[in-house]
């Protein structure tokens, strides 16, 4: 997959609301994950290629073979990824203290699950970026496994490729088809420009309405 650390970093100076507006000004207004996967911690931002993962719950999992196939997972993702996995579960952990401190040191920006998470806070005392739905101490030893590396998830109602991008924040996670990045992160940084000249106008007594006409933004 193609890692650009600089687009990365730019996307993730953006903010969720504008990534959503820019992308449904280009026809696709369902780029967006369910709105119940979290932030782990509301104050930090997630953004860069996507690496996809899939995964299956079944409680007939030898231990062994499951935390094999867990620290594959984690030797797999690539350095400046992020990470989105879809484990068609909704019991268990798919994310926890020792997993996370992994990635972060093998250069992994974030990870994205339709799942769970443990070890809270921990994860969130190292920094690590983690979105998830819910919390639990059920680990996925005996009972998960991944597969489908880098192959097409679904995660709600947005069909998800290795490759695309993802902006995460408090606000919710947008998913940005790879083919669209680089027109995506420059319109809206266009937008951010105009939102600072909205909001500067604003502040100097200018009505709301002659700023949206003058501006085109609001």
């Amino acid at each position: 997959m193609n890692i650009n650390d600089d687009l990365s970093n730019r996307l993730e100076k953006c903010y969720s609301g504008a990534v959503y507006d820019v992308l449904r000004a280009m026809g696709y207004p369902n780029q967006t994950l369910p709105n119940n996967i979290r932030p782990l911690d509301i104050d930090k931002k997630l953004a860069g290629p996507i690496y996809t993962v899939s995964g299956k719950h079944d409680a007939s999992y030898d231990p062994h073979e499951t935390l094999l196939n867990w620290t594959g997972l984690l030797s797999k993702a690539p350095k400046g990824s992020v990470v989105i996995c879809q484990p068609n579960d909704d019991t268990l952990s798919h994310m926890g203290e020792l997993s996370s401190e992994t990635l972060q040191l093998r250069g992994v920006r974030g990870y994205i699950v339709d799942g769970g998470c443990r070890d809270s806070a921990f994860i969130k005392n190292i920094g690590f970026k983690v979105f998830c739905k819910y919390y639990t101490p059920v680990d996925v030893v005996g009972r998960w496994k991944a597969y489908g590396y880098g192959e097409p998830i679904r995660i709600g109602e947005v069909q998800i490729q290795t490759g695309d991008y993802v902006m995460a924040d408090r606000d919710g996670v947008v998913v940005i088809p790879q083919d669209l990045v680089e027109e995506v992160v420059l319109k809206t940084e266009e937008v951010l420009r105009t939102e600072s000249l909205v909001r500067k106008a604003i502040m100097e007594g200018v009505d709301p309405q002659e700023a949206y006409l003058k501006y085109g933004k609001f």
